[in-house]
């Protein structure tokens, strides 16, 4: 996995301070671990705040490694914005847990040309959230943007 993607989720202090880390990351999927400390809250599961923030963050991570960002690339001077996101609780989580969501190739395809014809490619992320025993613990939904800023 590239340094860059690491180097993305270092820059967010809060993430770093979580213990976040990327398993897995490439063009139209990302996958991160949540580990159980400092995640915790008053009465020993994973806090709420922490699964939305796992989950949330992958839309920006997915979007760096789908999308051209990088100063020369196809999209430079674009960025990946959140405009909306859903969480829905299924189980309290209890130890490490892992966020993964995926982007099909034809809507990377269709945010890319939107991007490019109007400075706006709007996307929806679903991601799952798994304990150690692959049980869902929590859904999300978010829609994102690549914008040029």
């Amino acid at each position: 996995m590239s340094d860059r993607f690491a180097d993305a989720v270092a820059s967010m202090p809060i993430l770093q301070a979580m213990g976040i880390r990327l398993v897995e990351v490439g063009p139209g999927r990302a996958v991160a671990d949540l580990p159980a400390e400092p995640n915790v809250n008053h009465f020993g599961v994973t806090y709420a705040g922490s699964l939305f923030s796992v989950a949330e963050m992958l839309g920006g991570v997915l979007s760096l490694a789908t999308f051209d960002l990088d100063p020369d690339g196809e999209l430079a001077g674009f960025v990946p914005l959140v405009k909306e996101s859903t969480i829905r609780f299924r189980r309290p989580a209890l130890g490490v847990v892992r966020a993964a969501t995926s982007l099909s190739d034809d809507e990377v395809a269709r945010v890319r040309r939107d991007a490019l014809a109007t400075g706006r490619g709007e996307f929806v992320l679903e991601a799952s959230i798994t304990d150690a025993q692959d049980e869902v613990v929590a859904t999300t939904v978010g829609t994102y943007q690549l914008r040029r800023f």
